[in-house]
């Protein structure tokens, strides 16, 4: 397991939820694998409380599944847990692409833009995980600028079960068109065109659904 940095102010829970959040959408916690408490807490170098308080808080999005004795398991990938996922995220990331286009300065488009720049950068060189990390903060950007950011907040623990296959397919396929969406994302939103933006993220968000078949065949141990 990838052991993250702690933050100033973080508490045990926290640490704990961040960092096995993001194992399980690294997939250095891999579908089908067995944790267990005392070796997590041990890792993490926490007592025990806060990691079960953790793992109880992944189990009701079922991306963890808590065996009483044993130890839990990370479930296989499950695509109608992807897609009610990928159904939330779109529903809200339409609504604040619209939003965007109404409340974006100039200095949020250069944020935006700049974070683009580092995207393709690390799309050159492949470096798959930085560039998860990026994808993420360009899309908590967007909630940020139209004054959403706990509603992303919110939607971080069931968006688990989408942002693990996008991780999957962003490892196994180098694909430019994930940057290019977000370049025309942000020319829609510097134009001002609602509906332009709506149906770019709508479409960003429904590439996962052209690779279903290649990351089965390249991941079949995964799968339900």
């Amino acid at each position: 397991m990838k052991l993250l940095e702690r933050l100033p102010r973080e508490s045990g829970g926290e640490y704990a939820l961040r960092t096995i959040k993001e194992n399980i959408v690294s997939l250095e916690l891999a579908p089908g694998s067995q944790i267990s408490e005392n070796e997590l807490a041990s890792e993490m170098g926490l007592s025990r409380t806060p990691v079960r308080e953790a793992l109880i808080e992944l189990s009701k999005v079922k991306i963890v599944d808590i065996q009483p004795q044993k130890k839990s398991t990370i479930p296989l990938i499950d695509y109608d847990m992807v897609e009610e996922s990928r159904f939330m995220r779109s529903l809200l990331e339409c609504a604040v692409a619209e939003l965007d286009c109404q409340m974006a300065c100039p200095e949020d488009l250069e944020r935006l833009s700049e974070n683009i720049r580092l995207q393709n950068l690390y799309l050159d060189e492949f470096y798959s995980g930085q560039f998860v990390t990026l994808d993420n903060q360009f899309h908590g950007m967007l909630f940020d600028i139209a004054k959403k950011s706990q509603v992303y907040a919110l939607i971080q623990n069931i968006s688990i079960h989408f942002d693990r296959v996008r991780t999957m397919a962003l490892s196994s396929v180098k694909n430019t068109k994930i940057v290019q969406d977000h370049v025309d994302l942000v020319d829609a939103i510097r134009r001002k065109d609602a509906k332009a933006a709506q149906e770019l993220m709508e479409k960003h968000l429904n590439r996962y659904d052209i690779d279903a078949a290649a990351l089965r065949a390249v991941y079949p141990q995964y799968f339900k």
